[in-house]
């Protein structure tokens, strides 16, 4: 095949061309678009964020996980953003938002999972997840064409039954459950107050013999309320050795201490308790001996 020679100049031309042509490079950073709502969490429990999620122990007691969510004006989730503790950019999320009247919500805890938020007034943990410390921000915003930064403080809104043994686990106890009603593993972002009437449940390892110490949640229904506890202690083949009720008043953003010789009382007693409120990091505490 006989080639012209303007045509093998052009195509020497071109080669040169693409030869010199630099490669495109990509900045991921700037490849990522920021968006008009940028939120980002200052405070917890009026406690410094990194202070509070990096400084606090035992590791358990910090906000290893939060839920950045936005709602329109019909109550509608419209986006949401999950973080945890070990990524980067933990307490800050940014959104795209269309302009109009949104409500944000922001959620901090330590559950083993992340809360269903597909409805602001019932945001939810499960058994399956457990129940931690909890803390929420929630506020309507407004976005028009400037874009918008949001510095939030998040309020504890669960309260604590913190049960304390005083006596030693029989050897043959491997095992405890504790059921309660009474309050609710989901609250309502609007008020911060328990939305669904819940059982409850939460096991313990106890074989080595070592924990005495049992931190239970839940969201009231109201600013002070009672929860019905049962307490019972299982032996390696899921057989019940003891087992206890109580009846425990809680307050919202309160711990109820709740202590006594639980193998040593009776094996199958009711009991009704009160006490006296002292202050704490938290609002306040009660203290209770069965």
């Amino acid at each position: 095949m006989i080639i012209s020679i303007c045509a093998v100049c052009t195509l020497l031309a071109v080669c040169i061309m693409v030869g010199c042509e630099k490669p495109l490079m990509v900045n991921e950073e700037t490849d990522v678009v920021k968006g008009n709502l940028t939120v980002t969490v200052f405070e917890i429990a009026k406690t410094p964020f990194e202070s509070f999620t990096r400084g606090i122990e035992p590791a358990s007691a910090r906000c290893t996980r939060l839920n950045f969510a936005v709602y329109d004006e019909d109550g509608t989730r419209v986006k949401q953003v999950n973080q945890t503790s070990d990524a980067s950019g933990f307490g800050t999320a940014s959104f795209q938002l269309e302009e109009g009247d949104y409500t944000v919500v922001v959620v901090g805890h330590s559950s083993s999972g992340n809360p269903t938020m597909t409805n602001l007034k019932k945001i939810q943990f499960s058994n399956a997840q457990g129940y931690t410390e909890t803390f929420l921000y929630c506020s309507t915003i407004n976005i028009t064409e400037e874009p918008l930064e949001k510095q939030v403080s998040l309020d504890r809104i669960v309260s604590m039954c913190r049960f304390v043994l005083t006596d030693d686990i029989p050897a043959d106890v491997k095992k405890m459950r504790f059921y309660y009603t009474g309050g609710s593993g989901a609250f309502n972002a609007l008020t911060g107050l328990g939305s669904v009437n819940s059982k409850q449940s939460v096991f313990f390892d106890v074989s080595s013999g070592n924990q005495k110490q049992f931190d239970l949640y839940t969201f009231l229904h109201e600013a002070e309320s009672d929860i019905d506890l049962q307490v019972t202690a299982y032996d390696n083949d899921d057989n019940v050795l003891y087992e206890r009720d109580f009846e425990v008043p809680m307050e919202q953003n309160h711990i109820t201490w709740l202590s006594g010789a639980f193998f040593n009382g009776s094996g199958s007693s009711s009991t009704t308790i009160g006490g006296v409120t002292v202050n704490t990091d938290w609002a306040g505490e009660t203290h209770i001996t069965f």
